[in-house]
């Protein structure tokens, strides 16, 4: 690997790192709180609503893309948006959580659209650099930075947080998001890939139109729509599922949120690294079958009093599955922008898995509370099977085809 692919990917990882471990920590401290002072799981499963900006965020995708001519262009939003996110991070350290609940929660939705605006033009930005064959390795970056900002927010804060206190972690935080920048001002023109075309100030809320108006678009819709849906449901309840096997929270930091998405970083980069050797429809296959085998190792290990040997290795299956069909998504969708849309298109399709993985996270304490944590599982191993053929059917291998050559100014 070069220095100028490293230095671009370092980028990416480390601009993704910094939109997702606020986040990650707001997400997962709040649930296990409210869990153990006895709220139930569907209420827990609400919890999950404060992330809508990130369901919303095709309404302003673009205007975004209509703003920027360059990646310059886009590289001033990602600064922008991200020292935004910061401010508001600091200001929610003032708040006490047990007294200024609605408060914070107002707050954290103005934090995560600040970060979903990041992630528009982060997004973007990384369309632009990347070349199709470095798409696999890029998405990786993309999808580790998101697993390891998971991991530092859902498991070594969460323990931090116990020593450190509210707010002295929060201007921590604040601090490092800012501080994740600099390596967006240390990468040179001539690292970015000269790919692109000029953007049309046409850009409009017609582009999310006519971007399901396109030749076979319903085999990717669909495929996104389905993809995460046999784990999403066991990633959402597998906290307050060991909370309920009586584990401590300093032990399911350790385990789900240090130990799960360590495992899921090293997969999507193992996974990035394939696509290019293996191709898309190989790798979408072999991933949507992980996360098969996961969700059904969950709803055999329901019925037992799984030991810890047992509880380590499904996690490991879960987290290591997600991670691996993050990467393949990312890859996917990458793959149907349209030149002048890229930030549009891409946020439209993530958009799209956010939304129905939102929908099986709400639902899926419901659903535990009503038949249980065997019931629930069970039907997402059913969910698993219907992936797995669906991937097997509907996906077409278009890794052959010579990528469309343009140009964009930098």
């Amino acid at each position: 690997m070069s220095h100028q692919h490293l230095k671009k990917y370092s980028t990416l990882l480390s601009l993704y790192v910094a939109q997702s471990i606020p986040m990650s920590f707001f997400s997962t401290v709040v649930p296990v709180i409210m869990r153990q002072e006895a709220y139930s799981l569907e209420s827990i499963g609400y919890i999950q609503l404060v992330k809508l900006p990130w369901i919303f965020k095709f309404l302003w995708a673009p205007f975004i893309d209509k703003q920027c001519n360059s990646r310059k262009d886009y590289r001033q939003w990602i600064i922008v948006s991200e020292v935004f996110y910061a401010m508001i991070i600091v200001s929610i350290s003032f708040f006490d959580l047990s007294m200024h609940f609605t408060t914070i929660m107002v707050l954290m939705v103005i934090a995560f659209t600040a970060s979903a605006t990041q992630d528009i033009a982060t997004d973007a930005f990384a369309i632009l650099s990347l070349s199709r064959d470095e798409r696999g390795v890029g998405n990786s970056m993309q999808s580790s930075g998101s697993f390891i900002g998971t991991l530092m927010g859902s498991g070594v804060l969460l323990v931090v947080y116990h020593y450190l206190g509210w707010q002295m972690l929060l201007i921590a935080l604040a601090l490092f998001v800012t501080l994740a920048l600099i390596p967006l001002y240390s990468i040179k023109k001539k690292a970015i890939a000269q790919k692109g075309a000029p953007l049309s100030k046409a850009v409009s809320m017609r582009d999310i139109k006519s971007f399901f108006r396109q030749k076979n678009i319903g085999k990717q819709v669909f495929l996104l729509v389905i993809y995460y849906s046999g784990v999403i449901a066991i990633l959402t309840m597998i906290k307050p599922f060991l909370v309920d096997i009586n584990f401590s929270v300093m032990e399911i930091g350790l385990m789900s949120g240090v130990y799960g998405t360590a495992v899921a970083v090293v997969m999507a980069m193992v996974v990035g690294h394939l696509i290019r050797r293996v191709g898309r429809r190989q790798m979408i296959i072999i991933v949507s079958v992980l996360m098969m085998s996961a969700s059904m190792f969950f709803y055999v290990m329901s019925f037992s009093n799984p030991g810890t040997l047992m509880l380590f290795a499904g996690i490991a299956m879960v987290w290591g599955a997600y991670g691996a069909a993050s990467v393949m998504i990312y890859t996917i969708a990458m793959d149907v922008v349209r030149p002048g849309r890229e930030g549009t298109d891409f946020t439209i399709q993530i958009v799209i898995t956010h939304l129905s993985s939102l929908i099986i996270a709400v639902s899926s304490g419901k659903i535990a509370d009503m038949i249980g944590y065997s019931g629930l599982f069970g039907i997402e191993a059913i969910l698993s099977v219907m992936v797995v053929a669906a991937t097997i059917l509907l996906y077409t291998d278009k890794s052959k085809q010579p990528a469309t050559k343009l140009v964009r100014s930098t």
